[in-house]
């Protein structure tokens, strides 16, 4: 299962990073991404302590070696627990780990994970200390600018200080409170404002530490803009939902001018990933679930979508969809000539 040997990827850039979000950034996702994107690094979802210790390993921390460079997260508090993964992850050939104290959701609130760590900076200070003891990858946290009853700008520095002091550099930061009581995981993606001026402050007063901008970012010249002041972004639904808007990462925020895939190369590229999934036992729509947004705004978009998430349900034949699917996008997407459609 180890991947010690593979490539490490090169120097660790964080200008563009895709946020870890549950049930949306799997390994399917992040194998369809790095198509789109070579240089943007890569989150899994958030893994527990509980599941990387005594869980399926291969299923918690495997991964396909084109996903690199990649990112592993955890969810947990306990800082022997946390050092413990973070070797694994060191182990299992990841890029840098992660701690999440972003995530409002009540069941991990239960088990101190997420959000609820800013009222616990020490806590928090304790696991950083220990997985950096830990491993030799870089250490990293992913957190809010403040939480209901402590959301105060004096109580952000206080929290950044104490996990700086412990030896964190860089900070992910999202630019919301969390509301730990009344609202739910998904409207605290939403009704929290965000402040991005809270996060340039904190690079203000704190300039040595890397600080990453999260939170409802969808333009990749906006971005440019923040990045005038910050050292990187960190963009979640807007890379899933319209993926294709990774094309122009490498260009934009890494001077690559490699020539991106265009979105039908993406299609044919994924047949090859999809077809050795269903070898392996899987199931394609839990790979084509992460695709539907691949040509939004584009003629067929609407077409492409219903098939790999409706008629893909009601044939037993799904690889022969996605090779019509295919061909009926390569269609759609002609050159048109200018004289008037023939009726």
């Amino acid at each position: 299962m180890s991947h010690a040997s593979l490539n490490k990827p090169a120097a660790l850039s964080r200008r563009f990073s895709v946020a870890p979000m549950m049930d949306w950034t799997d390994r399917h996702y992040r194998y369809f991404a790095r198509l789109i994107t070579r240089r943007a690094l890569l989150y899994t979802e958030m893994v527990t302590t509980g599941a990387v210790l005594h869980g399926d390993r291969q299923r918690f921390l495997g991964y396909n070696a084109e996903e690199q460079p990649l990112a592993l997260q955890l969810g947990g508090s306990n800082a022997g627990e946390l050092g413990q993964c973070a070797s694994l992850a060191e182990q299992a050939g990841f890029a840098e780990v992660n701690l999440n104290v972003g995530c409002p959701s009540d069941r991990v609130q239960n088990n101190l994970i997420g959000a609820c760590l800013m009222a616990h900076p020490q806590l928090v200070a304790d696991a950083v200390k220990a997985m950096r003891d830990a491993c030799t990858i870089p250490v990293t946290v992913k957190h809010r600018i403040g939480i209901n009853g402590r959301d105060s700008y004096a109580e952000l520095c206080d929290f950044v200080g104490q996990v700086h002091e412990a030896g964190c550099t860089t900070f992910a930061v999202h630019a919301r409170i969390a509301i730990l009581e009344g609202l739910s995981p998904k409207e605290n993606r939403d009704i929290p404002p965000l402040k991005y001026e809270v996060v340039h402050q904190l690079k203000s007063d704190f300039p040595q530490l890397e600080i990453l901008l999260n939170g409802g970012l969808t333009d990749l010249h906006i971005m440019q803009q923040h990045l005038e002041d910050l050292d990187g972004v960190m963009v979640g639904r807007e890379a899933y939902h319209n993926p294709y808007m990774m094309a122009q990462v490498d260009q934009r925020f890494y001077g690559d001018d490699t020539p991106a895939l265009s979105r039908l190369e993406v299609m044919a590229q994924m047949r090859l990933y999809i077809a050795r999934h269903i070898e392996q036992g899987g199931v394609m729509h839990h790979v084509t679930r992460h695709m539907l947004g691949l040509f939004q705004g584009l003629p067929g978009a609407r077409h492409f979508r219903r098939q790999l998430s409706t008629a893909i349900h009601q044939t037993d034949q799904p690889l022969a969809l996605y090779d019509q699917l295919l061909s009926e996008m390569v269609q759609r997407l002609q050159p048109r000539d200018c004289g008037p459609e023939p009726a």
